[in-house]
């Protein structure tokens, strides 16, 4: 710990590089001079020369999270009462949607420390306010990113396997606790800081694990966490879409061929195998999604560890952070918006909420039978 904290204290940079001089006479200008002093070892050099971004800088900022914070708190809370107040929709591929969901609101849930964190300039609570910050955004970051892989496995093989490759709730259970275990490690390691730690980023009134300070064990837990929390979810989702991809071309040849042997136009691959794969455009889009987020913080990181520092000013590395609760936001309506039995259920539960508009009925039929068609899979 000790040595940590020497290696990044403002007088051995200072003197090393002589890149905050200048402010030293008028130190109210530099951006960590609104953290307490002992505090300040937690706060990386490379931010402490900049000068210190303005009130109304702070307040956009703290504005528009505070609009992601209602729009997507509201959405995943009516996703996760959605699904835990209706029979219909608690299936194991709704489970996971579920899921994904309440991460997202774990997402949320820190915005209102980083709104109070903007109004003061800096960390309110101090080191434990940032550790709680930095620990909720690991776990909701890392689970959302392995749900969703789960999300794709559950895809692959509902739509390659109808019959009998559906999972029971039980292994939907499982799975479920395993994206919570795997989220767990590099979430609890820095926040008792026995490798690597939270420190604040950027404007500092958010928080992250430490890439920035120097040393082999900073990049090692960077390549492992980027490894852990981007690279393998990222590999096991292009894996399982891949072959959704394939399985359906290959269907649609088959079909192709058949009708031309029995000399008719086409043949109707019917209702449920449409309504799977329609999910599963959505759930490609909710990807898509995680994707652009969160890949903008995984750059951040890798710079701030390996690359270009100067590159890094503290409003560059905000718009990350920024786009990666974005995301939390928008998944929820993108699901909801799209998944016909999602959206009517919500339509039913607050009708008031007029931007999902009124199921026609022929949709509402098609929801009911698909409704029995998956509550009699799952319970056969």
């Amino acid at each position: 710990m000790s040595n940590i904290s020497d290696s990044i204290t403002p007088s051995g940079y200072i003197m090393g590089t002589g890149v905050l001089q200048a402010q030293i006479n008028n130190p109210n200008d530099y951006l960590g001079s609104k953290i307490n002093e002992d505090y300040m070892d937690y706060v990386h050099p490379h931010w402490r020369q900049y000068q210190a971004p303005e009130a109304y800088q702070h307040f956009l900022l703290g504005l528009v999270y505070a609009v992601i914070l209602v729009v997507g708190m509201l959405g995943n809370l009516l996703v996760i009462i959605t699904f835990f107040t209706s029979k219909g929709l608690q299936t194991p591929s709704n489970a996971f949607v579920a899921n994904l969901a309440v991460f997202d609101a774990l997402m949320m849930s820190k915005l209102p420390v980083f709104v109070m964190n903007s109004v003061v300039e800096g960390q309110l609570f101090g080191k434990i306010g940032c550790d709680i910050y930095g620990l909720i955004g690991s776990y909701s970051g890392m689970g959302a990113a392995i749900t969703n892989a789960a999300i794709a496995f559950d895809r692959y093989r509902t739509i390659a396997f109808p019959l009998d490759g559906r999972l029971r709730m039980k292994a939907a259970i499982g799975i479920i606790i395993f994206t919570w275990i795997w989220a767990t490690p590099f979430s609890i390691l820095p926040f008792f800081e026995i490798w690597s730690r939270y420190t604040p980023e950027g404007y500092l009134t958010t928080c992250s694990f430490d890439y920035m300070t120097e040393g082999k064990s900073t990049q090692l837990f960077t390549m492992t966490i980027f490894s852990w929390a981007y690279v393998v979810p990222l590999l096991m989702i292009t894996l399982f879409y891949t072959k959704i991809l394939s399985h359906v071309r290959d269907h649609e040849k088959m079909l192709k061929e058949q009708a031309k042997r029995m000399n008719v136009k086409s043949l109707s691959q019917g209702d449920d195998k449409s309504a799977e794969i329609r999910i599963a455009k959505v759930a490609i889009s909710i990807v898509f999604l995680y994707i652009c987020g969160w890949t903008p913080y995984a750059m951040v990181a890798l710079i701030g560890c390996f690359g270009e520092r100067s590159l890094m000013t503290p409003t560059f590395s905000m718009f990350p952070a920024i786009a990666c609760k974005t995301v939390a936001c928008i998944d929820p309506w993108i699901y909801a918006i799209n998944h016909p039995r999602f959206r009517a259920e919500i339509q039913k539960k607050v009708p008031w909420l007029c931007i999902f508009g009124q199921e026609s009925k022929s949709s509402d039929n098609k929801s009911t039978v698909s409704d029995v068609t998956d509550v009699k899979s799952e319970t056969a």
